[in-house]
């Protein structure tokens, strides 16, 4: 029996707004009918009773139809108040621009009723107006041009409803009076996705743990049996590109349970108390198919640090959507299947109650691949490629440290652009080099115009960059020196940094006097300075202002730091130490910068002959690599100290 209820309640028509858009239109067209066979058109009368209202001066206007047969009679506004003609008066249900006939009638033959009308209207003082040849389209033309204006009025009433609909396709959130609900995109076991941890190369740690949340919606009694709660939430933090979305959509691909994607702007509307209403509808549509996973992407855009804002109630809207979101992921009623998954690059902003443990219980940091990683990236993103057999991935890897996972991406296609470009049939080594080229320089200007003046001085320049970087035992290993002009630069030397986790202050001085090379080398051979040691000038600032303000590398300021890695504390126009402790920073960096500058002129004197046989090779060439340096300057001593590190490590390991 109760089947059989559940089936008629089923089978009982919906109500569809065509419907209520035909019975509208319906409506209209009874009244238009029922008023157009009534005193619309005027009260019917006689010629004769016509010509005595003539006579006594009633009519102020007569519309001869001569296709009908037809005339109206417009009476005066005098006429219109006398006892006999009260009944003319016109009436419609709707108003009118045009003003309605008081009088209709009809005539014989149109020649006789004209001659008796001219014949009558001769002796009167005051003459009525007279139109004739004036044609209708009767009844249903009358109709249809008083229907035109609610047609159109209720034809964009209709257009309006589609557009905020979105086109009758908008979902859960569709129609206008759904604008609370979720926006949520949901993927099921009828979606199919087609990334899976597989295609997430690299993150081993990241994806261990998300794994492992999936794991626990497909095998809660696994973990339930040691009295293990499944975790609320997981939080996705780290730079731009390194495959945080990447990781949730491999969730996506991997979970056989419900899966929500929307971006937390989706919670933001112009309407007052919509974030809240879509948070509450997310959560609801998630728990009815629990388990399930929700993954907000970009979470800031909601759930910045509460209370921050100068301008008093500009938050509110926001802030109420956080406080929902609070609620819903901890709080009275909490559904234990539900798991949120949240990405963010600004985790410093978030507010404090939305990063707690009953939350967020685990905070993954996706971190900038090593060069391990970037191998195992690359060979992701080079299957598709058609590449050089003898392409060497562990190369491409070591080019390019600092790279995230999309950057690689971005390498691998600019690589096959060139190589095409260029008419190949498949991608080599050089099209990889120049695509790392293009990304991290920029685009190159072959017809920007250099005095030869110019190009000279760049040559050394660049020149000096690589002789200092060459003698100093902790700069960056140099792998190409250019003079060929890309991007905003008319030069670049191409270092292949050290992948450190920690830096020691030595390390950070031979860099910067490295980073001083070139204009020192301007200085050494021309005895003046330009302005193109901008870029080098900026590095070398902030190094220096880190060594001194973060790191507490100077002996002077001691062992102090002025950073604050919460970024909760924000200290406005005022600096957080005295005036004379800014003077003093302000003098140690000043002499960090000037003492690695003297020292770069040193070296670059003792080593004069050598520069200006590397800057007329480079000014011949204009690009040279590390082969061209060694034959000038020699093997480095450094290298060989590492070299028979490794060589002495190697045998430990045979042993």
């Amino acid at each position: 029996m109760s089947n059989n209820k559940k089936n008629s309640k089923d089978k009982k028509p919906k109500l569809s707004p065509y419907w209520i858009y035909g019975i509208i239109i319906s409506i209209f067209l009874g009244f238009q009918l029922f008023n157009s066979g009534g005193s619309q058109e005027g009260k019917s009368t006689t010629p004769a009773d016509f010509f005595e209202y003539l006579e006594n001066g009633d009519v102020e206007r007569v519309e001869v139809i001569t296709n009908l047969g037809v005339a109206k009679v417009y009476l005066t506004t005098e006429a219109q108040t006398k006892e006999i003609h009260k009944k003319a008066k016109p009436q419609s249900f709707f108003p009118s621009a045009t003003r309605l006939p008081n009088y209709k009638f009809e005539f014989g033959a149109l020649e006789i009723f004209q001659t008796k009308l001219d014949d009558a209207i001769k002796d009167l003082d005051v003459k009525p107006t007279v139109e004739f040849d004036k044609d209708e389209d009767g009844l249903w033309g009358s109709l249809l041009l008083n229907l035109l204006p609610f047609i159109l009025l209720i034809a964009v009433w209709i257009f309006i409803m589609r557009r905020m609909s979105g086109g009758g396709a908008g979902g859960a959130g569709g129609q206008i009076f759904n604008i609370g609900k979720s926006k949520a995109k949901l993927f099921d076991q009828n979606t199919e996705v087609k990334t899976t941890f597989k295609d997430v190369a690299g993150l081993e740690g990241a994806k261990e743990e998300v794994q492992e949340i999936v794991d626990f919606l497909k095998f809660p009694e696994k973990y339930t049996t040691l009295g293990g709660k499944i975790p609320k939430g997981a939080l996705l933090v780290g730079p731009p590109g390194t495959g945080k979305t990447l990781l949730a959509r491999a969730v996506a691909g991997e979970a056989k349970v419900p899966f929500f994607s929307l971006s937390g702007s989706d919670f933001v509307e112009m309407f007052v108390g919509v974030g809240a209403s879509r948070v509450r509808d997310l959560f609801k549509q998630a728990k009815e198919k629990s388990p399930s996973i929700i993954f907000i992407d970009e979470i800031d855009a909601i759930g910045r640090a509460r209370g921050k804002n100068a301008i008093s109630g500009s938050n509110d809207e926001r802030e109420n959507t956080l406080n929902q979101l609070l609620t819903e992921m901890d709080g009275f009623g909490t559904n234990a299947n539900v798991i949120v998954i949240a990405a963010t690059n600004r985790a410093d902003i978030l507010d404090k109650a939305l990063m707690r443990a009953g939350r967020f219980d685990r905070q993954i940091f996706v971190d900038l691949p090593d060069v391990r990683e970037r191998k195992e990236i690359f060979e992701v993103h080079l299957r598709p490629l058609k590449k050089a057999k003898d392409l060497d991935t562990d190369f491409l890897a070591k080019q390019t440290p600092g790279f995230s996972g999309a950057d690689i991406a971005n390498v691998c296609n600019e690589a096959a652009l060139i190589a095409a470009r260029n008419g190949k049939k498949a991608v080599d080594k050089q099209d990889f080099l120049d695509a790392v080229d293009r990304i991290v320089g920029g685009l190159e200007k072959k017809n920007k115009i250099i005095t030869p003046s110019e190009k000279k001085a760049v040559a050394y320049h660049e020149a000096g960059h690589a002789t200092v970087s060459w003698m100093l035992e902790h700069a960056a290993p140099l792998v190409k020196v250019t003079i060929v002009p890309r991007g905003r630069s008319l030069g670049a030397a191409w270092y292949l940094p050290e992948e450190r986790l920690i830096v020691r202050p030595e390390q950070m001085l031979d860099e910067m006097c490295a980073a001083l090379g070139g204009r020192a080398a301007e200085k050494v051979i021309f005895d003046e300075i330009s302005t193109g040691a901008l870029s080098d000038l900026e590095k070398v600032t902030k190094q220096a202002r880190a060594m001194v303000t973060i790191y507490g590398l100077s002996d002077k300021i001691g062992n102090l730091t002025y950073y604050d890695s919460s970024g909760q504390n924000e200290f406005g126009f005022t600096k957080p130490y005295s005036e004379q402790t800014a003077e003093l920073i302000d003098k140690e960096i000043s002499d960090i910068i000037e003492e690695q500058y003297q020292r770069a002129i040193k070296i670059l004197e003792q080593n004069k002959d050598k520069l200006t046989q590397l800057a007329e090779v480079l000014l011949e060439k204009e690009v040279i690599f590390k082969d061209n340096l060694e034959k000038i300057f020699g093997k480095r001593a450094f290298e060989k100290e590492e070299q028979k590190k490794e060589e002495q490590e190697e045998e430990v390991k045979e042993k």
